[in-house]
């Protein structure tokens, strides 16, 4: 319909409301001319009118005098007015049995199935169990705090109709937030970090969403940075509103209401150890407030990627998504966490693996972060515990990267059968630190000095020191191409590294056979090694020919295949 002209003070089915594309109100049966008018000047195709009871047939009858098409839904016996000859009469309420439907989407949200992981969990002398989040509407446990952040908005007035929502996601907040969106006739621009896979964009940008990349490796108060740039668009964009996941308190209060009364009920409150990722800190505050209200014995537990603050690091960069940061949101509450347990990208990622093909439960990086944390208290576990892990999304969004082989092998998370890139390395047998490298901050004359000092042609560019992370690799400098410039602009000697300096050199997997490295010098004059995830070193052509001189004929197993 285009129009919805609601008579009176009646509640209308919502079916009626989703269906108009305008709704106008009326106290009661006459209709002002200035309502006339507008609805003339609009060219409706069809005014539909609902309402109450003796009101809405006189009103559809007004407005059919007035030569608009109209339609009005009622229960009322009407079929002996002749004012309403013409008029299309529908019921208002359902005729027929009730039915299993819903009206939204958004009611389809919470309520998710637990389950037992006792293949992943067979050594554990208690149950371990599985709170399946991937099963919300959006696909993650993200959908709760994203509607109630929204309502809350429209409660407060900060989310007029037509408006605009910007939030800064990883992606699965944002999917949350475009489905509510959708429903409710918003717009929505999402702001994320380059390492997120491309799965995630594409599905953002399938709910017709406006999405913007940004770095991974700046820091939160760079103005590249995705949090920065999410703050200067909600402030430049008329009608904006910025539901802000970190320090929405929202965004935790959802899980009060929702996820950990669930969660008490599924186990009958036997639950007595609840471990979560934590991203934005609302998820694992929210469930573990409620579970202690409940039961303040009941252990909370965090799950971090090995950089992120929450386990003590420095929030450097890391490859798994979703959880783990280099800041502190308000939205998380350290007193409602007993515990935080690191867990590096390797274990997060075998452990994910394992659960999708032991269980047949496809799930995303975080959930192995998850688990094989939980795994970790067996020592302290008996028989009367009861062990409850969250899997916040499906693996689906993740199929570029966690369950793609050669993704994996790239960053030297799986090994090829024979010899490999790793064994190269290994063979140097060289004195030499495992990674030259110069800071940006440092002069083109000073990577000159770096390169004579070790007798290298390149280096590599990094923002902190070994051991890194392949995000932390930002550029590189090459003798051959500096020693151009150089003639060309002596001056370029004195400039700092960053602004004279190349791309990245290329990388590839320590467990990569041989033939790939030989592959990437065809290109590049030298790569950086990266062994899961880290950088560990750089092969040149020289090194490669020096190892392939080295082998005898019975010592070369060939290149090999990537396996596990």
């Amino acid at each position: 319909m285009d129009v919805l002209v609601v008579a009176g003070r009646a509640e209308l089915p919502q079916f009626l409301y989703e269906r108009a594309n305008r709704v106008v109100h009326l106290d009661g049966s006459e209709v002002a001319p200035t309502v006339l008018a507008d609805l003339r000047a609009r060219l409706p195709r069809r005014v539909t009118v609902a309402g109450e009871a003796g009101i809405a047939p006189s009103v559809a009858a007004s407005l059919h005098r007035a030569g608009l098409p109209v339609r009005l839904h009622t229960d009322e016996d009407v079929g002996g007015r002749r004012d309403l000859q013409g008029v299309e009469i529908l019921p208002l309420t359902d005729p027929g049995p009730p039915m299993e439907v819903v009206e939204s989407l958004l009611e389809l949200v919470g309520n998710t199935p637990m389950m037992r992981l006792d293949r992943i969990g067979r050594d554990m002398p208690c149950p371990l169990l599985a709170k399946l989040e991937l099963f919300n509407p959006g696909g993650s446990v993200k959908d709760r705090p994203a509607i109630a952040m929204i309502e809350a908005a429209e409660r407060d007035g900060l989310l007029e109709p037509g408006g605009t929502i910007v939030e800064g996601t990883s992606g699965n907040t944002g999917i949350g937030l475009a489905i509510a969106a959708a429903r409710r006739h918003y717009k929505c621009i999402f702001v994320m970090p380059d390492k997120m896979a491309a799965e995630k964009i594409a599905l953002l940008r399938a709910y017709g969403a406006q999405v913007v990349v940004c770095p991974t490796a700046v820091a939160p108060d760079h103005p590249d940075s995705y949090y920065s740039v999410t703050a200067r668009l909600a402030k430049e964009i008329p009608g904006a509103f910025h539901p802000d996941q970190y320090h929405n308190p929202e965004n935790p209060a959802a899980h009060v209401r929702s996820t950990g009364p669930e969660i008490w009920r599924q186990t009958a409150g036997r639950v007595t150890h609840f471990v979560c990722g934590i991203g934005t800190g609302g998820t694992i505050s929210g469930i573990g407030r409620y579970l202690k209200s409940k039961n303040p014995q009941v252990q909370i537990i965090g799950a971090d990627p090995e950089g992120s603050v929450y386990s003590g690091g420095s929030g450097r960069p890391y490859l798994v998504e979703g959880i783990g940061e280099d800041f502190w949101p308000t939205t998380y509450d350290g007193d409602a966490v007993d515990r935080v347990i690191m867990v590096s990208d390797a274990d997060s990622f075998e452990m994910a693996r394992r659960i999708s093909v032991e269980e047949g439960l496809l799930v995303g990086g975080s959930t192995g972060t998850t688990v094989w944390a939980a795994l970790q208290l067996q020592p302290e576990l008996g028989p009367n515990d009861v062990v409850v892990t969250l899997v916040p999304d499906s693996g689906r969004g993740y199929l570029s990267k966690l369950y793609n082989d050669e993704w994996m092998a790239d960053h030297g998370f799986l090994r090829a059968r024979g010899r490999t890139i790793g064994d190269l390395l290994e063979r140097k047998g060289s004195t030499l630190p495992e990674l030259i490298h110069v800071h940006p901050d440092e002069t083109a004359r000073q990577a000159i000095s770096v390169m004579a000092e070790f007798g290298v042609s390149q280096l590599a560019v990094v923002q902190a020191e070994p051991p890194l992370v392949e995000a932390e690799v930002v550029g590189s400098v090459v003798e051959r191409d500096m020693m151009h410039r150089a003639f060309t602009d002596p001056g370029l000697l004195d400039r700092p590294v960053r602004e004279v300096m190349g791309p990245p050199l290329p990388t590839v997997g320590s467990g990569e056979a041989i033939d790939v490295v030989v592959r990437s010098l065809e290109d590049a004059a030298a790569v950086v090694v990266l062994d899961h995830g880290h950088p560990v070193g750089v092969v040149t052509r020289t090194d490669a020919l020096a190892f392939l001189a080295s082998l005898t004929g019975t010592d070369s197993d060939g290149p090999g295949g990537v396996g596990q």
